[in-house]
């Protein structure tokens, strides 16, 4: 819901200042730069700032999928940033992969001759 919310104010935001600059006084050009302008800061703080943010702490939405022909065995978060363990039953290999902000700097660990799902 709070994603919601922000992106209602992005963009209630990015038409006032088109309203205003353009109908107003008439200034298209400079009301066209800034509510881009205003869109593309906006969706790079959200995306590179507060996407994980958002999920963790208020209850956001965020969706991952699980790589072909793995099995997911767990995720847990660490600061901001959430890892999640998948499971390669073909290789017997488990790997362990941080998806921080904005998809920058995310570490991996691969664990060989690991079984997570004993039967």
């Amino acid at each position: 819901m709070i994603t919601y919310i922000y992106w209602i104010f992005v963009l209630a935001l990015a038409g006032g200042t088109l309203y205003l600059l353009g109908v107003k006084l008439k200034q298209w050009i400079p009301a066209a730069v800034v509510s881009g302008v205003i869109l593309v800061v906006c969706a790079s703080f959200y995306y590179f700032y507060l996407q994980q943010m958002f999920v963790k702490r208020w209850g956001g939405t965020m969706s991952l999928s699980v790589p072909e022909g793995m099995q997911h065995v767990a995720a847990t978060w660490k600061d901001d940033n959430m890892w999640i363990e998948n499971y390669d039953p073909k290789t017997n290999t488990c790997y362990f992969q941080e998806y921080s902000r904005g998809a920058m700097l995310e570490g991996k660990v691969v664990i060989k001759n690991c079984n997570p799902v004993r039967r």
